[in-house]
């Protein structure tokens, strides 16, 4: 990590306890709204990876737990917001209802794109949760079922986000200003 971003730079927007307590109530949610029903939990890797991992520890009920990959290309010759989705982690989820858990709801085109990846394969329902849903950048009419906070438009990092791969294990969620104040487009179509 480069000394110009470090831990110093950043401004704490959700603390640690505040997300714990927030995982906490939507696994009592999630608990209850599939009971008696078999839930399969799908985080999208790599930024959902440590809220998935404390959300299915709060979940009181048998459930099955899954991954896909979501990335943008990367290189000059792939349009923005192109997203490739990895499905080698998938279990089979047919019949099933599916939690579909991600770090960050921001313009809304990667959980439409994941939602119809995965009905592909014949899940019962799909229903989605969110760690985060920024503010003021959604462009698709989907919308997660569950979020645990709503932030302004600001580049965030920590408890599982990135900035250029550092920053995940932070146990909180900052605003990295040395990126900018908005988001920026780099964080790609979320």
């Amino acid at each position: 990590m480069n000394d110009s971003l470090s831990s110093s730079n950043l401004r704490v927007l959700i603390t640690a306890d505040e997300i714990e307590d927030a995982v906490h109530r939507l696994g009592a949610e999630v608990s209850e709204r599939f009971s008696g029903r078999p839930l399969t939990i799908v985080g999208v890797l790599t930024g959902a990876v440590i809220f998935v991992a404390d959300l299915i520890r709060s979940v009181r009920i048998p459930h099955r737990i899954g991954f896909v990959q979501a990335s943008s290309y990367r290189g000059e010759a792939t349009a923005p917001g192109a997203l490739r989705i990895d499905e080698a982690l998938l279990p089979d989820i047919a019949g099933r209802d599916v939690l579909l858990v991600d770090d960050i709801f921001d313009t809304g085109r990667t959980l439409e794109r994941l939602v119809t990846a995965l009905k592909r394969h014949g899940p019962a329902r799909i229903v989605s949760a969110v760690l985060l849903w920024k503010e003021g950048r959604q462009e698709v009419h989907i919308e997660p079922d569950y979020f645990c906070f709503r932030i302004p438009n600001r580049f965030v990092v920590g408890y599982g986000l990135d900035y250029d791969d550092d920053y995940r294990h932070l146990p909180f969620v900052a605003e990295l200003p040395a990126v900018g104040g908005e988001a920026s487009e780099s964080e790609g179509s979320r």
